[in-house]
């Protein structure tokens, strides 16, 4: 038996990335120690399903960010600058990371080393951990990639990579490590040596291919099984009726107006919207005016289960979450992505290439194109096609079974 250390985010879409949290479940179904690591807030989610989880006092994630600056007043290159600068400091801020690698050293203290790391793809503590305590680190969710020529860099990128270079030297000097979960050259990132897992296939990743690292592994995804009934709710509507699932996850759920527009696009289309606003707060009067603006038969949650509900849609709406993408891949739906930040750009791209949806930009919905769009995709038989051929090749790669096979052998 093994000890796993699994380390995220205290976010719950940093817990998915496609498999990431279930990887952890099969592992200890397999008669492996696992111990779930994050800052308390996450402590209810997991507990809730069935991995002993420790809170530590930081992971090295900054979260909440800072209020975004009026950026309107700025030349151009100084807004994109900054931009990218609070994008970095999200996983890079050294004082923060500092702290949530003594969080991690001194839980080793206490309880003992573990035999692997199995981390969230933007934890710098983890790299640095795992070097620290000679343990193997395991990246689930993001592959391995070659660092970028600095050549087709703009010169924001440029910038902002000597300032990643900068920072990553300055952690490794104050630990007194060679930095070897880090990539060098002119785009530095987490790059385990042992073990990249994607829940993706190798096509998913279309041109990017090529700067991929061989210690990756594509091991694709299947729907979950339901371990539970289907809600009350969903069982009130007759099964003929299809549906179409809008969704801004667990993080950006403000834009209430992208609620509203998905809906009417839904319904526009023959379907039944089912709009999830996850669990961020939301005044009376603010959800009052959302419930007035939805088409009527709209269902407004706060969260649906994606394994009862996403049988029965014919379309997805999102923000282009690596999970909420993932889901829609497995079940073989149409879908449209109107990306909010950061790695949801990236997943609206590679739906678009993959000919299983449309990338849409806030500018596009505000124009009307989520009508226009949800209607086109469900005329386009060839669309379903694509969506569905790309989901049997997912399920053919082994999904979280194979993962916690590969996770094992990383440890002998």
């Amino acid at each position: 038996m093994a000890r796993f250390w699994f380390i995220s985010a205290p976010l719950f879409s940093h817990t998915d990335w496609g498999g990431f949290f279930e990887t952890a479940q099969a592992l200890q179904a397999r008669g492996h120690d696992l111990l779930w690591l994050s800052e308390a807030p996450l402590a209810p989610t997991i507990n809730q399903r069935g991995i002993a989880f420790r809170a530590i006092r930081k992971t090295g994630w900054l979260w909440p960010p800072p209020p975004p600056p009026d950026l309107s007043s700025l030349p151009p290159q100084e807004a994109v600058m900054l931009r990218y600068k609070r994008a970095l400091d999200t996983w890079l801020s050294e004082d923060l990371v500092a702290e949530a690698v003594e969080a991690l050293l001194d839980l080793e203290d206490e309880i003992g080393r573990p035999d692997a790391i199995v981390s969230d793809p933007f934890l710098s503590a983890s790299a640095i951990a795992a070097e620290l305590l000679d343990a193997p680190l395991v990246i689930c969710g993001w592959p391995a990639q070659a660092a970028l020529d600095a050549n087709a860099l703009f010169p924001v990128q440029r910038d902002l990579s000597s300032d990643s270079q900068r920072r990553i030297q300055r952690l490794c000097q104050r630990f007194g490590i060679s930095g070897r979960n880090f990539s060098g050259g002119s785009t530095p990132s987490i790059v385990s040596e042992a073990l990249h897992i994607s829940y993706f296939t190798p096509g998913w990743y279309g041109g990017e291919q090529a700067t991929i690292l061989p210690q990756t592994e594509f091991l694709g995804g299947a729907p979950k099984r339901p371990a539970n009934p289907p809600p009350q709710w969903l069982t009130d509507i007759p099964p003929e009726r299809p549906l179409g699932l809008v969704t801004l996850g667990t993080v950006f759920t403000g834009d209430l107006g992208f609620y509203s527009w998905a809906a009417q696009a839904v319904a526009s289309a023959g379907l039944i919207p089912i709009v999830t606003l996850g669990w961020n707060p939301i005044s009376a009067e603010k959800k009052a005016e959302l419930k007035r603006a939805l088409p009527a038969g709209t269902r407004l949650l706060n969260w649906a289960p994606y394994e009862h509900v996403l049988p029965r849609c014919q379309l997805m709406i999102h923000h282009g979450g690596m999970g909420t993408t993932h889901g829609a891949v497995v079940h073989g739906l149409p879908q449209i992505v109107v990306p909010h930040a950061a790695d949801q750009r990236i997943q609206a791209r590679r739906v678009a290439e993959a000919k299983v949806g449309l990338h849409l930009t806030a500018h596009d919905v505000r124009q009307g194109q989520l009508r226009e769009g949800a209607q086109a995709l469900l005329d386009a038989d060839w669309v379903l096609e694509k969506a569905r051929i790309l989901a049997r090749e997912m399920a053919a790669l082994g999904g979280v079974a194979w993962a916690a096979e590969l996770v094992e052998g990383v440890v002998g």
